[in-house]
């Protein structure tokens, strides 16, 4: 695997504060924006630098994954998400994830054979499920569930070993479905079923989610199969975002790698990421039916008005989200071969339709985005909306763990510890309780 290391421009920044200037060092990347290395800035200054959200700064160095907002494009590797979706598979893609090129025929066999054979979990965890209320989030489940995964699988939580470094990896990917799906079982009461051994990855975890012991064995559609693996390679991984970043803040710590998933997963069920299909498909519940939609369109385009829709527009890409362009299709062929009868699914189409003609979205590129065509096809699929960020969790462990694993070798990763601009009460004496 290439490793493209950070290089130093023939110049530098030259920082002033006071009457004194502090020469940064510029690095940069294989491609995007240059950065400036304040690294030194505290020792030789006594200042930080202030950025809420981290939003212009780099907090680690990456091969894995880039996107460029402005032109809409996403890379795996260097690969376009675009050709991974047509021509790829989502375990091809995991591979690539984990290791930085595309496998071959035998690696690609004994990967798929090494994930497909790990998908059963332990059956004591089993016991897990029944310690939540019948009505918890799935969420919730998958929070604790992953987190105690660690105490039954002590031979894989020692990150300095390459070998035990791998063996999570593995496990964490094959079993996480087998867990989303257990999940969605506990949730309506019914009994789980067992993995298969002899089915692909997403066509595992739908057998899994919609199958039921004892009865008519359930056919995966081979339609739904496609566009549910689409939809796991397109959510796999998206740079250093909000969970990706908790991930690597908690394995920063030394944290195993089932607590550092744990703590990714509670960070996605946040409605602001993760949760943002679900908040979608809320909003069409809103809407409720065709004839309501131009009373929202107003809404949406009345600044005054709270209102906003869900699904359209993104903060990253300020172009056409290039995993919607992907989605969309698939979006129409579940809907074409599964002849749902929604209403909800009629307002979304309709939805889309003007979002891709009206003046006012077009001049504001706020276009359909993934969440939005995820959104109806989980609806269609049967997932129930608390279901869908559980399924963003299973298609990020990918990412997640490649990150975690990047960082785990990172010479120069240390102990995240982010710093604050202090504006509370300076130092004070201590006032008994009779004379406050």
């Amino acid at each position: 695997m290439a490793k493209y290391e950070k290089t130093v421009a023939d110049d530098t920044a030259t920082l002033t504060i006071r009457g004194e200037s502090y020469e940064l060092p510029i690095y940069g990347g294989s491609v995007g924006p240059d950065v400036l290395d304040i690294r030194a800035l505290y020792g030789n200054t006594g200042m930080f630098t202030f950025d809420p959200g981290f939003t212009s700064t780099a907090s680690c160095e990456s091969a894995i994954t880039y996107i460029d907002g402005g032109k809409g494009e996403l890379l795996y590797r260097g690969y376009p998400i675009e050709q991974l979706a047509e021509k790829s598979d989502f375990l091809e893609v995991a591979y690539l994830l984990l290791n930085g090129e595309l496998p071959n025929k035998e690696q690609d066999a004994k990967f798929k054979h090494d994930i497909t054979y790990h998908t059963m979990v332990h059956e004591q965890l089993n016991r897990f499920f029944g310690g939540f209320r019948r009505d918890a989030h799935p969420m919730a489940i998958m929070c604790g569930v992953v987190g105690a995964m660690s105490a039954f699988y002590h031979d894989s939580t020692d990150i300095s070993d390459p070998e035990q470094r791998r063996v999570a990896s593995t496990r964490l990917i094959a079993k996480i479905p087998t867990i989303a799906a257990m999940t969605y079982k506990y949730s309506i009461g019914q009994p789980f079923v067992y993995p298969r051994n002899d089915l692909s990855y997403a066509e595992n975890f739908l057998y899994m989610t919609f199958g039921v012991p004892e009865s008519e064995e359930y056919k995966v559609s081979k339609t739904l199969a496609d566009a549910m693996d689409k939809i796991f390679i397109l959510h796999a991984d998206h740079e250093q975002n909000a969970s990706t970043s908790t991930v690597r803040l908690a394995g920063s710590s030394g944290a195993n790698p089932f607590a550092c998933i744990a703590a990714g997963i509670a960070s996605l069920w946040g409605p602001a990421h993760g949760g943002a299909n679900e908040a979608c498909l809320n909003m069409l519940s809103e809407i409720g039916s065709v004839d309501r939609i131009p009373e929202y369109i107003a809404k949406a385009k009345d600044k005054s008005d709270p209102f906003r829709l869900m699904g359209f527009g993104h903060r990253v890409y300020k172009n056409f989200d290039p995993r919607a362009k992907v989605l969309q299709q698939a979006a129409h062929d579940v809907l074409a071969e599964l002849g749902v009868n929604d209403p909800l699914l009629d307002v979304a189409q309709e939805l889309e339709k003007i979002a891709l003609e009206d003046p006012y979205f077009v001049e504001k590129k706020l276009y359909p985005n993934v969440d939005f065509y995820s959104g109806i096809i989980l609806k269609a699929m049967g997932f129930p909306t608390s279901m869908f960020t559980v399924l963003f969790a299973l298609a990020r462990t990918v990412g997640w763990i490649s990150q975690w694993g990047e960082m785990i070798v990172d010479p120069t990763q240390k102990i995240g510890r982010p710093r604050q601009l202090f504006i509370g009460e300076g130092a004070r004496d201590y006032t008994d309780i009779e004379n406050r």
